[in-house]
């Protein structure tokens, strides 16, 4: 199981931190880094300062959000920062979810999502393999444009500059089972949002007939601590946020997770209080258990424990949001 350090996105402004930290992962052997970006600081500029200062680890974004670039777009910015870092860059993307792409980058959430993340992924390998100029008769990523509204006259375009692999890594934040089935046969890997090494099944119809060399690479906070509740307070915080607030109370993907997990009732609970301005409230409401089952939290030895079930499973890749040196330092001991 290999470790990845994910480092999220800027809350107010740019972490001092986070270029420090990339540089201790790369000299304690981790594979790779990762940045994201919500409806603030974006994932590709981020990543490209961490690039220009480390030299081996691998780079990535989980994830990048489709909404916010086409497809070409998200090629250009993918290409470009391979080419720069010397082949090491690994393009992570999602969806999000209707309040986000119509709220945020006002563009109508897609009525097939599967159908354009099919698209969306299905340009950026024609760009990165550049046999021929980009040409898809698509419903949502049509090239050239075919819309009412067009000229007529737009012409397929090949890149201009080579991309220096054809064969670019690209992963999915998929949640849904149809999204994480259809993850499986077109791209290399998948960002699971939550995994629970205790429920596995959850996902394994989903998953079913993997091929060699798909990669599964789930997010997971770690912290090295003695007290474990205050340890899960993080936890409990983004799962609050996520729940409660990432998402209509009719239409949300991460509580629709976290039900199909197990939690259903907690997670209308923590909705019903986020939509209510309780937020406090819905985070202390978080079950402990659920906090605990995705995430790596407490003192070495418990920690330890814990790693072993996630090796057991499918996960080939643990992406840990590690907020300090030591923390990072004991799992990439404990992961030999």
């Amino acid at each position: 199981m290999r470790l990845g350090l994910a480092l999220g996105y800027w809350g107010r402004g740019p972490d001092p931190g986070h270029v420090a930290l990339a540089q201790e992962a790369e000299r304690l052997g981790y594979d790779s880094v990762w940045t994201a970006e919500a409806w603030g600081s974006d994932a590709f500029t981020a990543l490209t300062w961490i690039a220009a200062q480390t030299s081996t680890i691998q780079l990535g974004t989980a994830v990048a959000q489709m909404a916010a670039r086409t497809p070409t777009a998200t090629a250009m910015h993918a290409l470009t920062l391979d080419h720069l870092s010397g082949g090491r860059m690994m393009l992570g993307l999602g969806l999000s979810g209707p309040q986000v792409v119509e709220g945020w980058y006002g563009r109508p959430f897609p009525k097939s999502p599967l159908t354009a993340t099919r698209e969306y992924v299905d340009v950026i390998r024609q760009v990165l393999r550049r046999e021929a100029p980009v040409e898809l008769d698509g419903r949502f990523h049509a090239h050239p444009y075919a819309g009412a509204d067009g000229t007529g006259i737009g012409k397929p375009l090949k890149s201009i500059t080579h991309p220096l692999r054809a064969d670019l890594p690209v992963f999915l934040g998929a949640e849904g089972p149809k999204n994480i089935a259809q993850t499986t046969r077109i791209a290399d890997g998948w960002l699971p949002l939550y995994w629970s090494p205790l429920r596995t099944d959850v996902y394994e119809a989903s998953l079913d007939g993997l091929t060699d060399g798909f990669r599964i690479a789930p997010m997971a906070r770690a912290k090295v601590c003695d007290d474990v509740a205050e340890g899960l307070l993080p936890v409990k915080a983004m799962l609050g946020f996520y729940i409660g607030g990432m998402g209509h109370a009719a239409k949300n993907f991460h509580a629709d997770l976290m039900a199909r997990m197990g939690f259903e009732a907690e997670a209308r609970h923590i909705q019903e209080l986020f939509a209510e301005g309780r937020r406090e409230e819905a985070v202390l409401a978080v079950p402990d258990a659920f906090a605990d089952e995705i995430s790596l939290i407490g003192p070495r030895e418990r920690i330890a424990e814990r790693m072993e079930l996630w090796r057991k499973g499918p996960v080939t890749d643990l992406l840990v949001l590690a907020p300090d040196r030591e923390t990072l330092r004991v799992l990439a001991e404990l992961n030999g």
